[in-house]
């Protein structure tokens, strides 16, 4: 049932090509200002530390003395302006935004209660504050919501620590958190459909693929496409659907573009090259 490894390198290759073009176009198109993100989609943090070199003066003899390195000061609690948010407003903001109703009501990718978090990021200030140095700092929290796919988007005030506002969306698919790519790969890898990706793997690396941690993977959030695909992903777009762009850790890209991975149905499909 498997192909020669000339075939293998042949199409290792190519989904090399083809995952770097989708992983470029990830870039320009899906990582939020945020990004990174862990399971927060993009984690915005604190700014990073800075090295303060003292003036050197000479010594009795003439000698220029050493300078002196000042430490960084420890990431505050709070920031300031349009600073990036720091740790404590990070854990702060999410403990404010996933009140007891969400955590109640809602499902994570795995199907855990709690909605899954996507991204925590400072919010842009409201017209009338643009020129106001006292302007209240906000962040954006968003969440996605398995159980019926709705994507909630909390804006929570830093100064009174309250949430502003509360916008739920359906049809609306940011960026799939690492969190989410994982799930991704594991629903795959339990799937029939995953027997060319694991095959391709073994020819590459000499092992079994069996866990989602011996790859890298990016994605690209995948919708549908009314007559161009089968049946059973039709509802991509209104589902949370993604494509995955694995690489074998330091190894090659293996191409699994014809590939959909339903996170809400929890389902595979193929789809035309």
């Amino acid at each position: 049932m498997r192909d020669t490894v000339h075939r293998h390198l042949g199409k290792v290759v190519a989904g090399a090509a083809i995952a770097l073009a989708g992983t470029a176009a990830m870039v320009a198109v899906t990582l939020p200002g945020t990004a990174g993100a862990e399971e927060t989609g993009g984690r915005s943090t604190g700014a990073g530390a800075q090295e303060q070199t003292a003036g050197q003066g000479q010594g009795q003899d003439g000698a220029v003395e050493p300078g002196v390195v000042q430490e960084a000061a420890a990431d505050g609690d709070r920031g300031t302006g349009r600073d990036p948010l720091t740790d404590g407003e990070l854990t702060r903001v999410a403990r404010i935004a996933l009140d007891r109703q969400l955590a109640r009501s809602s499902e994570d990718v795995d199907g855990e209660r709690g909605p899954q978090r996507l991204g925590i990021d400072l919010a842009e200030p409201e017209a009338g504050e643009l020129d106001d140095p006292a302007a209240p700092r906000r962040a954006e929290v968003t969440f996605y919501d398995y159980k019926d796919d709705t994507l909630v988007t909390k804006t929570v005030n830093l100064d009174t620590g309250k949430v502003e506002e509360t916008a739920t969306q359906r049809g609306v698919q940011p960026p799939l958190s690492r969190t989410e790519n994982a799930e991704a790969a594991r629903i795959l890898l339990a799937d029939p459909l995953s027997a060319g990706l694991k095959a391709d793997y073994k020819d590459a690396t000499g092992r079994e693929l069996t866990s989602p941690d011996q790859l890298e993977l990016s994605s690209m959030v995948y919708r549908a496409t009314p007559g161009a695909q089968p049946a059973v992903i039709d509802k991509c777009g209104e589902h949370r659907c993604a494509r995955l762009f694995p690489k074998a850790v330091n190894g090659p890209w293996i191409e699994t573009r014809h590939l959909v991975i339903d996170l809400s149905a929890r389902t595979v499909a193929e789809i035309d090259r």
